[in-house]
């Protein structure tokens, strides 16, 4: 009896053991671990154990588990008929996946759940935890991927891509770049591009995202070329007389160019004629990649003439005469410039031939001296000058806005010899001087970064440095605006009769 009661118990004990153990508060073992025996948002319940292990295809949504699916090639059908029913046509040579965070993870173990497959697809589909297959675009640094796309194919980026770049370089300079050739040596003034690279790394393969987050067409591709992710758009209402360079001169000190670059839909030419009331952007590019061009300009630049004041005994004092006339020279120079994005960011001179020295001006005087009266023959008044905005670019403009093209905040030089007449601040024009040439003009500085430390009564030469370029009072970009006074006090346009401004035209 006391055998047979021992052997029951160790009977008892070894069901348990296979039985038993693995149902503990209404969990189940398995592999040392616990699995619950309902699973994802449908509660599948485990409806058979077996003795040997069977492959079961998880779904995790972000990590959760989402459901157990019986028959995967069933799946895979389904997703296929989507793409079949809803992308091909507009998607062709692609593909539908599952979800970007959703997971499909072969695991073995020796249950076999509830077949829900048909509810499992419906909620996919309602929940549109699927991606489609497009062309990645990233764009990374030296350091890391720092901005990435998503295009319907390859096509459309590269096309984008080369809008965006004919943007900044002339399309037949870009082939001769592209061909490897050689640039010929310029020999007419003008410039070409010679260069142009993008240092960023541009990468591109397949991967799976969300529709609606593709870029389907050339434009809404182009757009991101230009500006990123930044949506911040400012806009300008064209009124009556305004042109091409005064909108620019007005906003933020854009170049003609520059606001045809970002109004390609409205302006094809520099100079053509616009719509009142037309809606222009002047926000430029912000774009997340540099197309850098580098160009050669070969351009014909002053050898301004000295004056050299001779001591004569003959003359009485403050009294003098020329014994020669002074004649400025020229020279041909060619810089090389590098432009990003359509912005002039650095020039430097490369070579210059002197074509012609200057003659200089010989003057005697009673005692030497240094002279009040102008020459009556005016230098710009910045260096590497380039007129930004001409007399009447926009309407009552009366002036000529000089700009510095390789330094923008240079030194501002007077015109010709004279005294330093007023000096002071005006709410239109900034910081200003006007210096008394004591022949009947006079001429005007506006927009200086400071007030020049050269008090009224001063007495300055042709070239003397008299301030700092700057964008005091209503300006929209560092600048010189300068005009010349008659006796009578009316405003003259400089490059009439007093400055021969064709060179500087941009």
């Amino acid at each position: 009896m006391k055998k047979l009661l021992t052997i029951t118990i160790c009977l008892l004990a070894a069901v348990f053991i296979v039985f038993g153990i693995p149902y503990i508060d209404g969990t189940l073992l398995q592999d040392n671990k616990i699995e619950s025996d309902e699973v994802g948002v449908f509660h599948q319940k485990i409806v058979e154990r077996n003795e040997t292990p069977v492959t079961n295809y998880f779904l995790y949504n972000q990590g959760e588990v989402l459901a157990v699916v019986n028959d995967k090639a069933k799946l895979d059908r389904f997703l296929n008929d989507i793409y079949k029913n809803e992308f091909q046509e507009d998607y062709p040579d692609s593909d539908v996946n599952l979800a970007v965070d959703v997971v499909i993870s072969e695991e073995n173990s020796n249950f076999i759940y509830e077949d829900k497959d048909d509810e499992i697809l419906d909620y996919i589909k309602e929940n549109q935890l699927y991606s489609l297959q497009a062309t990645a675009v990233t764009f990374a640094d030296e350091n890391d991927v720092y901005a990435k796309i998503y295009v319907a194919n390859k096509e459309i980026y590269e096309n984008a891509m080369n809008t965006f770049i004919s943007y900044f370089i002339d399309e037949k300079d870009l082939t001769s770049v592209l061909n490897g050739d050689e640039p010929p040596t310029l020999t007419t003034y003008g410039s070409q591009d010679v260069a142009i690279s993008i240092p960023q790394k541009i990468t591109l393969y397949k991967d799976y995202i969300s529709e609606n987050e593709i870029y389907k067409t050339e434009e809404e591709v182009l757009e991101f070329l230009k500006y990123g992710t930044n949506k911040e758009r400012e806009y300008y209402t064209v009124k009556q007389y305004d042109t091409v360079a005064g909108i620019g001169s007005k906003n933020h000190g854009l170049s003609a160019q520059q606001v045809m670059n970002i109004n390609r839909d409205k302006i094809s030419n520099v100079n053509q004629a616009l719509n009142e009331g037309d809606k222009l952007c002047v926000t430029y590019f912000t774009s997340p990649i540099d197309i850098i061009v580098t160009s050669e300009a070969l351009r014909n630049e002053p050898i301004y003439y000295a004056t050299n004041y001779v001591e004569d005994n003959d003359l009485l004092i403050d009294t003098r005469e020329v014994s020669q006339g002074g004649k400025n020279g020229s020279r041909n120079v060619l810089y090389t410039e590098m432009w990003i994005n359509g912005v002039l960011m650095s020039g430097t001179e490369e070579n210059s031939v002197v074509l012609e020295d200057a003659t200089p001006e010989i003057i005697k005087v009673g005692v030497m001296e240094k002279p009040d009266i102008g020459t009556g023959d005016y230098r710009v008044p910045v260096n590497n000058a380039a007129i930004s905005c001409p007399w009447g670019c926009y309407y009552n403009h009366q002036g000529t806005d000089f700009i510095n093209q390789y330094d923008p905040y240079g030194e501002v030089y007077a015109a010709d010899n004279g005294v330093v007449e007023e000096n002071a601040y005006q709410a239109i024009n900034g910081n200003y001087m006007i210096i008394n040439h004591n022949n009947g003009y006079k001429s005007y500085y506006g927009h200086m970064a400071v007030l020049s430390d050269l008090p009224v009564g001063t007495v300055v030469q042709k070239g003397d440095v008299i301030g700092q370029i700057g964008m005091t009072g209503l300006a929209t970009g560092p600048h010189v605006h300068f005009h010349i006074i008659d006796e009578d006090g009316t405003w003259l346009n400089a490059c009439e009769g007093f400055i021969d401004c064709r060179s500087y035209l941009q």
